[in-house]
């Protein structure tokens, strides 16, 4: 981008957001400075890739675009340019290739998180993009330039634009803590408080089930709320439940619970098994044997799934059959809270849509742009979440270079 060579852009966050807008910016010839408030950037990348790094999905992109529930449309404009085939060009353009998993997931090649950060970092540096850890972000002084906490003191920064990327408020151990809220509502941006998205759920276990099944995987079983049904896992937590199954709905059973006070699922604890059969195993004779032994021999329920039924089904209805099977197929489990922000995955909430023009810059703020998970949106795991987040600082990237051609 000629004449652009002495503009200066700054990058509050050093998470993918802010790293994939400082790649817009630095191809275009922009001198970037990404600040983080860490001793290193890409700290909640790298530990989200521990298990498996998910970078996309691979299914058709219609049915990619509405798992994002109420902000589809929007999030829709951003992956019309950087979608989930864009994003795994991108990542073979720095020599990590890809592959599709058994469920659609997208991973690269070696299933880690870390040599893909670090081969894009490395391309960033040999763009001139510099880096300034150990940098918090405080807001604005008086005169406008951005205030940093630094381990020497308080440093001002001027900039032509600004992007933030700061993240939402979950792990805030890793820098995502909701911290930047005060400064932009100081100069009048709105933001919807932040709430825990893709979370675990307090139940409220009796001592005796939270002692033994605490930390059990619940294989095999199908979940059912508010008219949908999803096969997948979940686990058995000290407080409740938690795990991809749950974390596929777990907006909307949030917000069932702020509603309501409570929310509650039906779990098919024999998901390939119709109730005709689960009730006619039941009905066979069992002679001398206990329902427990009657459910293994039969039905192969055992364990957790048996710990459940002895939980939360009552002795009248564990005895008979009939009754017992219809809670097989679809036992309630009432759940009574989120888990805590800062255990979520992710968080819901952020700077408002409202306060964003369609390039990403605040409304409130000329010059200044948002990008990222601190927007008010939210998307299961999958890489839902990583493939917007991506494609959100690409738009706000383009809209920064446009904001430069404009004040040329």
């Amino acid at each position: 981008m000629r004449g652009n060579e002495l503009k200066h852009v700054a990058i509050i966050g050093g998470g993918p957001a802010g790293l994939m807008a400082a790649e817009v910016l630095s191809e275009a010839g922009v001198q970037v400075d990404v600040y983080d408030a860490m001793p290193s950037v890409g700290r909640k990348f790298l530990l989200a890739g521990v298990g498996g790094m998910n970078i996309t999905h691979s299914e058709p992109l219609e049915v990619f675009v509405g798992r994002y529930g109420a902000r589809r449309e929007e999030i829709a404009r951003w992956l019309s340019a950087f979608g989930p085939e864009q994003l795994r060009a991108w990542m073979h353009g720095l020599g990590i290739e890809s592959f599709v998993g058994s469920s659609g997931k997208v991973f690269p090649q070696g299933m880690k998180a870390a040599p893909l950060l670090r081969a894009w970092l490395h391309r960033l540096r040999e763009q001139g993009v510099r880096f300034h850890v150990r940098h918090r972000w405080l807001g604005w002084s008086d005169e406008g330039d951005l205030r940093f906490a630094t381990d020497a003191g308080e440093m001002a920064v001027q900039a032509d634009a600004v992007i933030l990327a700061l993240g939402g408020g979950s792990w805030s151990r890793l820098g995502s803590d909701g911290k930047w809220i005060p400064a932009l509502e100081r100069q009048g941006v709105a933001v919807v408080p932040l709430k825990p998205a893709n979370c675990g759920f307090d139940v409220g276990w009796s001592a005796h089930f939270c002692q033994r099944f605490a930390g059990a995987p619940l294989k095999t079983v199908a979940l059912c709320f508010d008219g949908e049904r999803r096969q997948g896992e979940c686990v058995v937590t000290a407080t409740g439940i938690e795990g991809g199954l749950i974390y596929a709905c777990s907006g909307r059973l949030r917000d069932a619970i702020e509603a309501h006070g409570s929310a509650v699922i039906e779990l098919d604890l024999l998901p390939g098994r119709s109730l005709e059969r689960v009730t006619e195993e039941l009905n066979r004779p069992r002679g001398a044997d206990s329902m427990a032994n009657h459910l293994r021999r039969k039905l192969g329920i055992e364990g957790v799934k048996a710990g459940l039924l002895r939980e939360l089904v009552s002795k009248e209805d564990f005895a008979d059959p009939v009754r017992l099977a219809a809670t097989i197929k679809a036992l309630p489990v009432r759940l009574i809270a989120p888990r805590p922000l800062d255990e979520a995955i992710s968080s819901a909430g952020g700077v408002h849509f409202e306060g964003v023009d369609e390039r990403l810059m605040l409304n409130a703020l000329p010059g200044v742009f948002c990008a990222g998970e601190m927007l008010d949106w939210e998307a299961p795991t999958g890489g839902y979440l990583l493939t917007a987040c991506l494609a959100s600082s690409r738009v706000a990237g383009q809209g920064v270079l446009a904001y430069l051609e404009g004040a040329r």
